[in-house]
Parts: structure tokens; sequence; C-alpha cells
């Protein structure tokens, strides 16, 4: 799955956050819904039914990619991949 074909920043629109395209859900509030543990399933069904699977997929996709890129520094010691 490429992720770059279902999120979109648009600095119009929600701040300029990531987005689902085609929507006004930021990438952000699906990642806390499924930090909280709360499958996708029941994020469409309870929170967002205009979505799909792919959606959420490819919002943790984004973040993942972002994360992916980044030097973290950890009590003053640097670890990177």
């Amino acid at each position: 799955m490429n992720y770059m074909e279902r999120i979109w920043i648009n600095p119009e629109r929600c701040a300029g956050k990531p987005c689902i395209k085609g929507t006004r859900i930021p990438v952000i509030h699906i990642l806390e819904l499924v930090a909280r543990g709360i499958g996708f399933n029941e994020i469409i069904e309870k929170y967002y039914p205009n979505i799909k699977i792919e959606d959420i997929k490819a919002c943790v996709e984004f973040s993942k990619a972002i994360v992916e890129g980044e030097e973290v520094i950890f009590f003053g010691e640097t670890v990177s991949r």
C-alpha cells in the first residue's frame, strides 16, 4: 500500500496537518484511537463511517515513515538506526 495515495497535507485545511484524503479527518485523530486499543472496524463503525480500513492503515504507515527517519535522543545519548 502506498500511504501517499490516501494521506494529504493541504495548508488551507486542518491547519496544514496531515489528513485522510478527501476528508477533514486528521491522521492524529485516527492514531489516538488506535493507541487506545480501538480496532479498525470499531473506528469505522463508531467514529468515522465514511473511511475505509485502508485509510486507517495508511495513517499508521504514514506515521511509521516519519518515525523511521527520525533520530531519537534519549537521556543524553543518541540512538539511531
